[in-house]
């Protein structure tokens, strides 16, 4: 007998002597696309086309080969099939159920083709035709959510997700898909936050399910009141806010993992504290790069939580074991293709079946130490819009940690101590992405000294680290004065770092571990002096100029007064030792030991509003940049919900038997 190959739903004979043969279900699908009933000839059509095996390749390349007229002319068709699928999501044997959804996925996938370059509005109408679609979105709705939190089938609830995200991700601009407006009516932030409470499906569906919340939250966010939102900033279960964040700690582990490993193989991995992190990018000579690709989507979920949640801080300092995650698989074998959806997701045989491990190096870790250095591994290297879009998130997130009185009670306990291993930045590749990075950092350290002042919190650190990374940092801006200031006002980032050490200067004695802190503060200013006298003389060369940007160099000018005041009251006593004690070259302690000597005499100015900062919105600063970076994880999970995802051969595992 000749054998029988299956090639594009066509079932073709070894010998060419002979016409292929179509399968049966593909012919089916070319009765739905004639512009007859299919069912007045077959009264068991609908209910044999849900037994028969989804041809997904098939169905949606043929709506994607129409153009629009021919469509329209089959909208009937479409409009009960989509209806029929809805119904079969009732039935009792999953086999129907499975076939419903997928034929959904397809038929969603297929007209958005036909129609990405208009409205959510066109696609209802081709899908289930305005005059039904409230009805249908709401018993799809309530269908998905049934099934969501049944106990039963994991697969199906992989494909309700994977359903969802086929919904929201129909157009690049989530807040353009009308569709989405039956999602927001018919809620299933209850299902969402089920499994992230309940262990095994939160192994199986979390990663899926914390990107659909994500998504759902950014529908229309700033033109009306989106229930997501506001649901998800009053959640206080404790099992349902550590499920998302352990969701969010794999995700993001999974990408240092996959960092360190081809680090190692690099071999040319190096660590530094968070100051090296931010300031020591001026780097030349660069070793080569290790990319691996970033996931938005996880961290815009984590930006969420953060943000809209306080409870969700606490999240941040919960303690677990670095190995020992790892935890049995409900059933033996996978039942779903479980390929997670997202901007980059991490691969399926971890995420699918146990609570990843993480950083084998230490102990315990946390998600706030798990971010940290996912933070400084994104940072290292910013030459792709995903990168920029990775680095801007994850300090827009320390941002708002900062600004936030549990989490700083956190990061300031001497008790909690954990390691965390930080890669220091080597290059930038956009002097814009660096400004704009560079501000951010101060205006996060500017925070955090803020808390430290109004607490009294002396935090056992080597701030001389920190000096150094701001001295080098106005090093920069000098350097590089004719290339910023045509396109940025640098004397903003300018009079941040001067007020940092304004602030040291002023506050010093109530934040700085010891007295000698407070010495070694007076001695790195005196040190670099070279520096300071550069900015001021650029500063006072702008300032005099009836330019544009005389305001804001004289901002600067009028904040070196203190600093200004403390180099030129101390370098002559300094100079004076040296030429009394015969010395070329003064040591550091004898510098000091001047410094000391020397504090009664000198005047300082207060400055008011040191320790006085502006609170994050989002809204007013940062709206179009998460329209943006919406719009790039839509397009990305869409383009990764791939036909292989959905494969049906583990599916059909678990439902072998119709009864």
């Amino acid at each position: 007998m000749a054998q029988v190959e299956k090639r594009g739903g066509l079932l073709r004979k070894s010998s060419a002597s002979k016409k292929p043969l179509k399968e049966k279900v593909v012919l089916m699908y070319d009765e739905i696309f004639r512009t007859e009933d299919p069912s007045k000839c077959s009264p068991r059509f609908w209910e044999e086309l849900f037994l028969m095996k989804v041809n997904l390749e098939y169905l949606e390349g043929k709506l994607e080969s129409l153009d629009g007229e021919e469509l329209m002319k089959i909208k009937d068709n479409i409009n009960c099939l989509f209806q029929h699928c809805i119904q079969a999501l009732g039935e009792e044997h999953p086999i129907r159920v499975v076939n419903a959804l997928q034929t959904l996925c397809a038929l969603i996938r297929g007209v958005h083709q036909k129609n990405k370059s208009t409205s959510g509005f066109d696609i209802i109408n081709m899908l289930m035709g305005f005059d039904k679609a409230e009805l249908c979105m709401k018993n799809l709705m309530e269908s998905l959510d049934s099934l969501l939190c049944a106990e039963g089938s994991e697969s199906l609830k992989s494909l309700c997700l994977k359903l969802l995200l086929c919904l929201v991700t129909v157009t690049d601009n989530i807040s353009q898909n009308t569709i989405l407006e039956y999602v927001m009516i018919n809620s299933i932030f209850e299902a969402i936050l089920q499994i992230l409470s309940h262990p095994p499906s939160r192994r199986e569906h979390g990663y899926d399910a914390v990107v659909l919340l994500a998504l759902l939250v950014n529908y229309r966010k700033y033109e009306s009141v989106n229930p997501y939102i506001v649901k998800l900033s009053i959640v206080d279960d404790e099992a349902t806010l550590n499920g998302m964040g352990l969701v969010i700690t794999q995700a993001l582990s999974e990408y240092n993992r996959q960092y360190k490993d081809k680090e190692e193989e690099h071999q040319s991995g190096f660590f530094s504290a968070l100051t090296n992190m931010v300031g020591s990018m001026f780097i030349a000579d660069a070793p080569e790069k290790i990319s691996v690709q970033t996931n938005e989507a996880i961290l815009l979920a984590l930006y969420e939580a953060v943000h809209l949640n306080r409870n969700f801080i606490t999240v941040l300092a919960q303690s677990h074991p670095e190995m020992g995650l790892v935890t049995t698989p409900v059933s033996p074998t996978p039942t779903a293709p479980v390929t997670p959806l997202g901007t980059t997701p991490p691969s399926s045989d971890v995420i699918s079946s146990v609570e990843l491990s993480l950083d084998a190096d230490v102990q315990t870790s946390n998600l706030l130490i798990t971010f940290l250095k996912y933070s400084s591994i994104v940072m290292q290297d910013t030459k792709d819009e995903h990168r920029l879009h990775s680095g801007k998130l994850c300090l827009i997130i320390l941002t708002c940690i900062a600004e936030d009185q549990y989490a700083n009670a956190f990061l300031h306990d001497d008790n909690m101590n954990f390691r965390v291993n930080l890669h220091r930045m080597v290059s930038v590749t956009y002097f814009y992405f660096l400004f704009l990075m560079e501000k951010r950092c101060v205006q996060v350290v500017h925070k955090l000294l803020c808390y430290q002042k109004k607490c009294r919190v002396r935090l056992h650190y080597t701030w001389r680290e920190l000096w150094s990374a701001l001295i080098n940092l106005l090093k920069f801006l000098m350097s590089n004065e004719t290339v910023l200031l045509a396109k940025h006002n640098i004397f903003t980032l300018a009079l941040m770092i001067v007020n940092l050490f304004n602030m040291f200067i002023t506050y010093g004695d109530t934040f700085l571990p010891t007295p000698s802190s407070y010495d070694e503060l007076y001695y790195e200013i005196i040190r670099m002096h070279q520096s300071f006298d550069n900015l001021y003389s650029m500063v006072l060369r702008l300032s005099t100029n009836a330019g544009q940007w005389k305001e804001a160099a004289s901002k600067v000018t009028h904040a070196l007064v203190n600093i200004r005041a403390i180099i030129n009251h101390f370098n002559p006593k300094i100079e004076s030792y040296a030429a009394v004690n015969h010395i070329s070259q003064l040591s550091e302690e004898q510098v000091l030991e001047v410094v000391r000597a020397n504090y009664d005499t000198l005047t300082l100015k207060l400055q008011d509003g040191l320790d006085q900062y502006e609170r994050y919105s989002e809204q007013h600063k940062e709206a179009a940049f998460f329209k943006e970076l919406v719009r790039s994880i839509s397009t990305n999970v869409r383009r990764n919900l791939a036909f292989h995802t959905l494969s049906q051969e583990a599916l059909l595992k678990e439902f072998s038997t119709i009864s």
